[in-house]
């Protein structure tokens, strides 16, 4: 259980401190400390300094020339996870001197989300029931908000970075399943599953000629988190959910293959927003889809030059087995499109390797037929640091998939693109949805983190999708 204990009392002596400061607050701030220290200490990003005081350990942590809120935040993140066996678990007073209330959140968020590991069993100090963080400077209605919003992250981001980071035997259909039930019951969300013979019935095609190679049934799932304000805005959200991609016929190379344990970003992201905003009981509704399968081969598998029919009707001829995303999210997105009503609807999925090649970890390609939810989701990417950078849905795009056999090809033959193609192709089974955006992180959502020798899960989306939220 994730304890977050903050306070605003006074306290005249505690045994741990921790000081935060820029280059610019520590040159008005360093007379206050031995002479000595001003040469080994100029709050330099991610520098530390441990000072034993009387009977207190003052740890001095660097900020940096200028440092944004987001780095406020990683800056705290790196020194609760490069201190964690030294921070101890009793009160600890934190400066707030000089920080606006933005700052503080992000520098308290930064101090708990750090402490991941994985597995993740919140044994960090700063979880322990003894630990309590004061924060002088801060009123007790901040306080409380600061607190719920750090919980609210902490349990959303590790949840989507714990079933990223599972091994492929620990998260089949029946473990996601379970817990899918089991935060359906916690947050009193409406919950929906479509097995594979009641997919047939609705004609959920393109998403069960991926499942058809499978040995685990169906579950195509929908979640919905109802606000009970009156008059909210409601957003659909459709995370690609495939728990293990083989490439299926069109099988994939064996170097890296055990990452694509990691084929599920864009729905771990879904699951943690979800939970990030039902504990924060946001006024806005939220209906998921969650079109859970693996990519699989055997004999039963889909292969090329199959032709599928998909939910809204439209023929998807299969070129490659491998382009599977696309079509689990074909049916999720027209699906939700058609069934139900929102004022925003958005797709997260690791997509392509093309948007890998062409942004790396540096941010998310996005598309959207939408300037003010364009102008809207980037000013999120920007504040949180989850970027994303938009690529053009210009219609000739549309010609590199149109098929002799069907109404589409599920690929483009040309060798440049496939993002695009991915993102324009997505563009048909919308349903004509006017504020539609498609964020394909498969360069963001697994890759070098700080916990992990080799590449974990991010926890990318989350933040940026909780702080759209707030926004829209």
């Amino acid at each position: 259980m994730i304890n977050i204990n903050l306070s605003n009392q006074e306290i005249k002596s505690v045994s741990q401190k921790f000081s935060f400061f820029s280059e610019k607050q520590w040159e008005s701030k360093k007379d206050n400390f031995k002479d000595q220290l001003k040469s080994l200490f100029s709050a330099k990003k991610d520098e530390t300094f441990i000072l034993l005081e009387d009977e207190a350990v003052h740890y001095l942590i660097g900020l940096g020339a200028d440092p944004k809120n987001f780095e406020i935040q990683a800056t705290a993140e790196k020194f609760t996870y490069d201190y964690r066996k030294k921070i101890k678990s009793e009160k600890t007073s934190i400066n707030t001197e000089n920080f606006n209330n933005d700052q503080i959140e992000n520098l308290v968020k930064g101090l708990y989300v750090g402490t991941y590991e994985y597995p993740f069993k919140a044994k960090h100090a700063v979880f322990h029931s003894d630990f309590q963080l004061i924060l002088n400077e801060v009123s007790e209605e901040d306080l409380k908000n600061i607190e719920l919003k750090t919980l609210a992250i902490c349990e959303g981001q590790f949840a989507c970075m714990e079933w990223l980071n599972k091994p492929q035997n620990f998260k089949r259909v029946p473990h996601i399943s379970e817990f899918l039930n089991q935060i359906a019951e916690k947050y009193s969300l409406k919950q929906t599953v479509f097995d594979r013979r009641k997919s047939e019935e609705l004609g959920l095609g393109a998403f069960l000629s991926v499942n058809q190679g499978s040995s685990q049934e169906a579950a195509f799932t929908i979640l919905e988190y109802q606000s009970g304000v009156a008059n909210a805005k409601t957003v659909g959200l459709v995370g690609k959910c495939v728990l293990f991609d083989t490439g299926g016929i069109s099988i994939k190379g064996s170097e890296n293959l055990h990452y694509m344990k990691s084929d599920m970003g864009g729905a771990t992201a879904v699951i943690g927003t979800l939970i990030a905003v039902a504990t924060l009981k946001l006024p806005v509704n939220l209906i998921v889809i969650l079109p859970i399968t693996d990519n699989a081969v055997s004999n039963t598998a889909y292969i090329p030059s199959d032709v599928i029919r998909a939910y809204n009707g439209k023929t998807i001829e299969v070129l490659d087995t491998d382009a599977e995303g696309r079509m689990t999210l074909a049916d999720g997105l027209s699906y939700l499109a058609k069934n139900y009503k929102t004022d925003a609807l958005i797709d997260l999925a690791t997509l392509t390797g093309s948007s890998v090649r062409m942004f790396g970890s540096t941010c998310s390609a996005y598309f959207s037929n939408n300037e003010a939810l364009k102008k809207l989701l980037e000013k999120s990417g920007d504040e949180t640091n989850q970027r994303l950078w938009n690529l053009p849905l210009w219609d000739i795009w549309k010609d590199d998939f149109k098929s002799d056999v069907a109404d589409f090809k599920n690929i483009s033959s040309k060798p440049f693109g496939d993002c695009i193609v991915a993102g324009k192709f997505l563009e048909q089974f919308i349903e004509g949805h006017s504020n539609w955006a498609h964020l394909d992180i498969a360069g963001v959502a697994f890759g070098n983190v700080q916990y992990m020798k080799e590449k974990g899960a991010t926890g990318y989306g989350v933040q940026l999708l909780v702080d759209f939220l707030q926004k829209f």
